[in-house]
């Protein structure tokens, strides 16, 4: 302590008493201004926070929809109404609601919705609608299948009525949360789906559906519970849209929806679905028969098991017993001719004209209803009991007999028109090759015919709609085509070599010179038909179709075919 004393007293007798002052000062400014600073670098912020003034809701009884979706995946996705296993629901969520916490409604009947993003807005009237029924960009009819394997749900088509929910301006109100909630009722805005676009038109119709013969129309009723924009078309229920000859005898079926006043009283009911389709056109050509109406049945009817009954309109009786086994493997019941009923049917499900796609004799699998070529064939063998699945490979028949080793080569004849005047010959050449050779005309008893072309490797005929029993070939067999003059390279592309190739079928092609062809009998030398049958083209179908379809026959040069009979052999030895 002395020391302290002593110490403080020498440093005092170093300043006078004007410097202690100076130094008190300074030290108590000091202090000052390192409190300031601290204060400065760490001031904590005493404002009003930002997250007060945030409210969930402007008002207190502002209701919600929310979209819950209990699967895995997160593309948009359209739930049929009629499904009652689906994932999704829907929730209304009431927001600000001190009487209840969030109450959940699950809507299992609600029309087909898509997921949506946009904001709900504080508005009178709010409305989930449906995508456009239909995208016209191309052909191909996406339209919604019934195939069991997707049931209700589609990602790449839009639903088949245009459904929405209206939630209208009482559920928007203050009051019982509760209470607004019950009294939330779905309404349906039903609506026929309608492709008008590629080369056919057909509409789907659901609901209560109402067909009248003597009118030629099919009506949509609304209920209370649906609402029904009122809204007519048109439909030729046969499948060559654009082509005004095959259009013009088929009779035209009007579409009305929305129909609540003077709709007719139902005379008939029917549990199971309907198609319209018309036999007109160029029914009774064959190649037609198949691509304008055989094979759009088959992609229209095919996904209801046989459950399904067809109201044929310009009814043909010649056409009904030609593909008799057709129509009874893609329906359980009698054709109704429609055109002739004075009661009214009524359906559920009702579909006015057939599918098809854009090329001739094809399927797109990757367009729905997702059939190929190959299910068609595999159908027709099930439908006519063809036995004959593949083509017979040459390879494996070293060391047979000749008689069980030859390959089956049916050369198909004609009576009238480009028909091979050396039929005979051919068939000889053909026999020297190694061939087993049947020599037969086409004829309207499909099931005989099946059966004959089912038995065969190679088919070998001329340009014509005879080639079109190419379907009941085995898979790997041949097709050889004779093209006559006359510029058929296209329609022989389109019409036979490209379907061949869908039906896994080997496709070979023959054009007769100019010397081969019996017009060289009929037009001197320099002829226009003779030397430029483009000149003949420009003038219209029916001068080219009279001349080269219809004046024409084949007088094939053996030795120039012969090579194309030898690559026909070939080919069966891979």
């Amino acid at each position: 302590m002395g020391e302290k004393v002593i110490y403080d007293t020498i440093f005092a007798r170093s300043f006078s008493r004007y410097d202690q002052k100076k130094l008190g000062y300074g030290a108590f400014l000091g202090c000052l201004l390192i409190a300031f600073s601290f204060c400065t670098v760490f001031k904590p912020y005493l404002g009003p926070l930002q997250v007060l003034n945030m409210r969930l809701s402007m008002d207190s009884g502002l209701k919600m929809l929310r979209m819950k979706d209990s699967s895995s995946t997160s593309m948009r996705i359209i739930v049929d109404d009629e499904t009652s296993n689906s994932n999704s629901q829907i929730e209304m969520v009431v927001a600000n609601d001190t009487t209840s916490s969030n109450q959940t409604i699950s809507f299992n009947n609600l029309p087909l919705l898509p997921v949506l993003n946009d904001t709900i807005r504080n508005s009178s009237v709010m409305e989930i609608s449906s995508n456009p029924p239909f995208s016209s960009a191309d052909d191909n009819n996406d339209v919604r299948s019934n195939n069991s394997e997707t049931p209700g749900i589609s990602n790449d088509i839009a639903p088949i009525s245009d459904l929405s929910v209206t939630v209208v301006n009482d559920m928007i109100n203050h009051g019982n949360s509760s209470q607004q909630v019950r009294d939330f009722v779905p309404v349906k805005n039903v609506k026929p789906m309608c492709d008008m676009g590629g080369r056919t038109d057909i509409c789907e119709l659901n609901g209560d559906i109402r067909v009248n013969g003597k009118s030629s129309t099919v009506f949509m009723a609304s209920t209370s519970s649906t609402q029904g924009e009122n809204s007519s078309w048109i439909i030729s229920p046969y499948a060559r849209k654009r082509d005004e000859e095959a259009m013009r005898t088929v009779t035209k079926w009007s579409i009305k929806s929305g129909v609540i006043d003077g709709i007719p009283q139902c005379n008939q009911n029917h549990k199971v679905a309907a198609i319209i389709f018309s036999l007109a056109g160029y029914a009774g050509n064959n190649f037609h028969d198949y691509t304008d109406i055989v094979i759009p049945l088959y992609l229209t009817a095919r996904q209801f098991n046989g459950q399904v009954k067809f109201l044929v309109t310009n009814k043909n009786p010649w056409w009904i017993s030609k593909f008799q086994h057709v129509l009874r493997a893609l329906s359980n019941y009698e054709l109704i001719d429609i055109d002739k009923e004075e009661n009214t049917h009524c359906f559920e499900t009702v579909i006015v004209g057939l599918r098809r796609n854009l090329k001739e004799l094809n399927i797109d699998p990757s367009k729905p209803p997702y059939h190929s070529m190959k299910d068609f064939r595999e159908f027709l063998r099930s439908a006519y009991s063809l036995k004959k699945h593949t083509a017979i490979k040459m390879k494996d028949n070293i060391g047979k007999t000749r008689r069980f080793a030859a390959p089956r080569l049916l050369l198909l004849s004609r009576r009238r028109t480009r028909a091979f005047t050396n039929a005979n010959e051919i068939a000889k050449m053909a026999r020297k090759l190694g061939f087993k050779v049947i020599v037969a005309e086409a004829t309207s008893d499909v099931a005989k015919i099946a059966q004959l072309v089912n038995s065969c490797d190679v088919l070998m005929g001329v340009h014509g709609a005879g080639l079109t029993n190419m379907v009941f070939l085995p898979e790997n067999a041949i097709l050889i085509q004779v093209l006559p003059i006359g510029g058929f390279e296209w329609l022989a592309k389109t019409d036979f070599g490209e379907p061949s190739k869908d039906m896994k079928l080997r496709y070979l092609e023959y054009k007769i010179q100019t010397e081969e062809s019996t017009l060289i009998q009929q037009f001197p030398p320099g002829h226009d038909v003779l030397s430029n049958p483009y000149a003949i083209q420009a003038k219209g179908w029916y001068e080219f179709k009279s001349i080269y379809l219809q004046k024409q026959n084949v007088n094939l040069d053996l030795n120039r075919f012969r090579p194309i009979l030898l690559k026909a052999l070939e080919l069966l030895h891979q």
